[in-house]
């Protein structure tokens, strides 16, 4: 099979990827922890195989995910935590809004990312 026929198979598990709202590439992009440069070539990961960052979305609508060890945001300093969860959430709210709208992937980010990107690559 193709690999454009596989679909988006999750780095970690093999299974597909198949909601962007449960996708862990696209969250990151959102938040601008991928260059849109590398965005087609990066790995993707259910957002469940990836608890380091999925512990930090904080929203009734997704179950908390615990990430044991050293990345446990139990064991990182609030201040840090607090601004993660913030970034992180908004992220996985903005996939949730971006399921449901018909947008070119540039305005995908959420504004002050997309705001990063026009400085550092142009409009």
């Amino acid at each position: 099979m193709a690999k454009c026929d596989e679909g988006y198979l999750c780095e970690v598990c093999g299974s597909d990827v198949g909601a962007m709202t449960d996708s862990d590439l696209y969250l990151r992009y959102v938040i601008g922890r991928v260059d849109p440069e590398v965005l087609h070539t990066s790995p993707e990961r259910h957002l469940r195989c990836v608890p380091g960052l999925a512990q930090y979305i904080v929203d009734e609508k997704f179950p908390p995910v615990a990430c044991e060890g050293a990345f446990d945001k139990r064991q990182l300093d609030p201040e840090f935590v607090r601004g993660e969860e913030d970034l992180v959430t908004r992220g996985w709210r903005r996939l949730r809004e971006l399921a449901h709208a018909d947008l070119p992937i540039k305005d995908y980010p959420l504004e002050e990312v997309r705001a990063a990107m026009r400085e550092r690559y142009g409009d």
